[in-house]
């Protein structure tokens, strides 16, 4: 099996996304998310956590506020990558927002090893 860090990006982090949100509608958010990790069996290694105040560091130690907008992440694991992109295809985080998306990368061994 292939391991995968899925990565969720939205316009606003997940904490501005809840700001105003009744308990109601936060736990009717997580059903869906809670659904779709069920959904995934053996696939979902790390459900992940949401993720706020991504900061980019560059080369001389140069800091800003990250532009690419990685609001949380889970870690899958499967025989392919189209398998994981199969599980996804219907994924809650997809259905908020219009600018939302979903990255897959796949863990390469390190050099070496």
């Amino acid at each position: 099996m292939k391991k995968f860090i899925v990565l969720y990006a939205a316009p606003i982090d997940a904490m501005q996304q809840m700001d105003g949100s009744t308990s109601e509608e936060k736990e009717e958010g997580m059903k869906a998310w809670m659904e779709w990790a069920a959904s995934c069996g053996g696939n979902l290694v790390d459900m992940g956590n949401p993720l706020a105040n991504g900061t980019r560091i560059v080369p001389g130690g140069g800091i800003a506020e990250s532009e690419t907008k990685v609001t949380g992440f889970s870690v899958m694991q499967a025989a392919s990558r189209e398998e994981v992109i199969t599980l996804l295809k219907d994924h809650p985080h997809l259905a908020w927002n219009p600018d939302c998306a979903i990255e897959v990368h796949e863990y390469l061994p390190l050099p070496g090893n």
